[in-house]
């Protein structure tokens, strides 16, 4: 017996905090995007916080070519990596928000974003200049260091 979408379980923890802030956005709606965006920082800086910890350098490109380890190659792609600027396409949301809204994509997004200046450098900043959750095809997401 098939299951429809809303019985399909989480195969990661990822897609089950995806299944989460999906759910409690669905209830609140925007009025919830700053709560989603601030614990989702939290959580950034303490993951950047302990890769910082674990590599020998901390600039971009280190930072960069770690966390690219951490996501699925098949929906992926790296599209530029330096001490300037890293940029990435994906085709897939690991937490599962395609065609949601850009804001909870940017709320989310939030955990990558503080997980890189924490990590390499405070002057990051992100641009999502493309994102599945606003049902574009596929994510540009550009992290470059303001100078």
């Amino acid at each position: 017996m098939a299951q429809n979408n809303d019985d399909k379980l989480p195969v990661n923890p990822i897609e089950a905090q995806g299944l989460l802030i999906k759910a409690v956005y669905k209830k609140f709606g925007g009025e919830v995007l700053p709560i989603i965006q601030s614990v989702c920082r939290k959580q950034g800086k303490s993951l950047g916080q302990k890769l910082k910890k674990k590599l020998p350098k901390n600039n971009l490109t280190s930072v960069a070519k770690a966390f690219s380890k951490s996501f699925d190659q098949n929906y992926v792609k790296v599209i530029s990596i330096s001490d300037e600027k890293f940029q990435i396409h994906g085709t897939k949301c690991p937490f599962g928000l395609e065609n949601t809204s850009r804001e909870l994509c940017e709320a989310v997004m939030a955990i990558d974003h503080e997980y890189f200046r924490e990590a390499a450098n405070d002057k990051i900043e992100l641009k999502i200049l493309k994102t599945v959750a606003a049902g574009d095809p596929y994510c540009d997401t550009v992290y470059e260091i303001n100078r």
